[in-house]
C-alpha cells in the first residue's frame, strides 16, 4: 500500500511498473497539469483528478463523483496497466489525491497498487531526479472492470446508517470545517449527524510520510470504540481526502471500511438531509 522513494527509484525503469502523478489543486484545477509539465518522476503519467479520477457531475452527486468503472479501466489500460502491474501513485500533499487513485484501482479489483510515501517532497528531499519528457503510453487492454460494490456507500446508505446506528461515519475534513465554523469550498457548513472527525493529516508525519501502523491503530481504535472496521464509512468534502483515512486504516491492519464517494458535497445537495454543527 505504501512504497518509499528508495524502492521506487530502484524499480522505476523496470517493466511492469507504472507511475501516476496525481497532483491537483482544488482551487486551481489546471495547476496539477502545469506542475507535471514542469517536472515529474521519470516515466510518470499524469492522472487528472477532475476527469480520470472522477465521473460526470450532475449537481446532485458531489464534486468528485465515482467514475464509471469501465471508463477508469480504459484509462489504466491506455497507460500500460495490467492485472500484474505494480501501480504507484504520488502527489505533493501527503497522498490527498494519490490515495484516490489507490482506492479506485483497488475498487476495480487490482491489488498491486501503492502510494509513494511522502510523495514528491520526499522524492526530492532524497536527491532523486525529475523529468520533463512526457512518456508515450503503451496501451495494454489488460484491466477488466470488476468493481467491488462492498467498498462503496451511497447517500441513502449513509442516511439509513445514521438513523438506525448501523454504521460509523468518519469525516476526514479539518476540524473547523467539520464543526461548521468555516466552509471554504461547499455552500453549506457542518457535518453529517453522528459523524466522527479524523482529519486526514493526522495520519502523517511532518514530512508527509505515513505514521507507523501501531500508532495509527491505537488512535483509530480509540476513535471508533466498539465499531468494527467493516462498519466504518469514510467521507470528506467530495470523496478524495477520505481515501487517506481508508489507506491509513488499511496500513494499520484495520481493513474493510467503505467510502461514501459523494461525501459532504453530495449530502448537502438535498436540503432534506439533516445537518449537524458544533
Amino acid at each position: 500500500m505504501l512504497i518509499n522513494a528508495t524502492t521506487l527509484r530502484e524499480n522505476l525503469s523496470r517493466s511492469g511498473w507504472v507511475v501516476f502523478d496525481c497532483r491537483h489543486d482544488l482551487a486551481d484545477y489546471r495547476r496539477g497539469a502545469r506542475l507535471y509539465r514542469e517536472g515529474h518522476l521519470p516515466g510518470a503519467y499524469f492522472a487528472p483528478v477532475e476527469t480520470a479520477l472522477s465521473g460526470a457531475r450532475t449537481g446532485a452527486n458531489g464534486r468528485h463523483p465515482l467514475p464509471d468503472a469501465a471508463t477508469f479501466a480504459a484509462f489504466l489500460n491506455a497507460h500500460g496497466v495490467t492485472a500484474e502491474t505494480q501501480i504507484v501513485a504520488y502527489d505533493d500533499v501527503g497522498g490527498q489525491f494519490a490515495a484516490r487513485l489507490w482506492w479506485l484501482a483497488r475498487w476495480l479489483g487490482l491489488t498491486r497498487v501503492a502510494v509513494l510515501d511522502g510523495g514528491l517532497p520526499k522524492w526530492m528531499a532524497e536527491g532523486n531526479p525529475l523529468a520533463i519528457e512526457i512518456p508515450t503510453p503503451r496501451p495494454t487492454g489488460g484491466v477488466i472492470a470488476r468493481p467491488d460494490a462492498t467498498m462503496v456507500r451511497s447517500a441513502a446508505d449513509v442516511l439509513a446508517g445514521t438513523e438506525n446506528a448501523s454504521c460509523c461515519i468518519v469525516d476526514a475534513r479539518a476540524p473547523e470545517r467539520f464543526r461548521g465554523e468555516v466552509e471554504p469550498i461547499d455552500p453549506v457548513a457542518g457535518h453529517i449527524p453522528t459523524a466522527l472527525n479524523r482529519f486526514f493529516k493526522s495520519n502523517l508525519h511532518a514530512d508527509l510520510t505515513m505514521r507507523p501502523p501501531a500508532e495509527l491503530r491505537r488512535e483509530f481504535e480509540a476513535l471508533l470504540g466498539a465499531w468494527r472496521p467493516d462498519h466504518v464509512v469514510h467521507q470528506c468534502g467530495s470523496g478524495v481526502t477520505a481515501c487517506v483515512n481508508v489507506l491509513a486504516m488499511e496500513h494499520a491492519g484495520l481493513g474493510g471500511s467503505a467510502l461514501y464517494v459523494g461525501s459532504w458535497s453530495e449530502w448537502i445537495a438535498d436540503p432534506a438531509r439533516p445537518i449537524a454543527r458544533g
